[in-house]
Parts: C-alpha cells; structure tokens; sequence
C-alpha cells in the first residue's frame, strides 16, 4: 500500500487515472508502477523485469524503479507500505 506522496500530480494519477501534473508519454508506465507499488509487501518484490529496481544511498534508505529515460519513481518503504512517493529526473 502506499501511505504518503511528495508529489500531487503522482497522488491524482494513482486515484483518478489522470493528472495535468505529469507528462502525458510517462503515465501508462507510472499507472504500471505505481499499481506494483501499492500490491507490494516488500521493497524486494519489486524487482521485477523492466524496473530497474535498486536502493539508494541515505539515510533514510529509499529505493527507485526506472520510468523512462530520466525519469524515475523514489519511495522510502515502512512496514508494508512505501511512503513518500516521488518522480524525480535523474540528469
């Protein structure tokens, strides 16, 4: 389950299915992800083809999954829950 989101535009597309906030070539992969992300138990059951899952250095640890290009989703992850959801571009 995900518990909390830094970005709004990402919050609007996991609950309407659209957001004016994201680009529009990045929304079926983010729906994809975001769906994974809130099935998931476990940072680690993540890792699946295509992803790219990996942690990130810091504390406190937070993991990424590749989007497109750039463009990546972060997340911190408590008990069963990711939280603090993010895009962020990578350059």
């Amino acid at each position: 389950m995900i518990s909390s989101y830094r970005y709004k535009g990402l919050r609007e597309l996991a609950e309407t299915g659209r957001s004016a906030r994201v680009l529009s070539d990045l929304v079926a992969r983010l729906v994809r992800r975001l769906d994974a992300l809130a099935a998931a138990k476990t940072p680690e059951a993540l890792n699946i083809p295509g992803f790219d899952f990996h942690g990130l250095q810091g504390v406190p640890k937070r993991y990424s999954l590749r989007i497109n290009g750039p463009w990546c989703l972060t997340f911190g992850w408590e008990g069963e829950n990711a939280m603090d959801v993010d895009l962020e571009n990578y350059h």
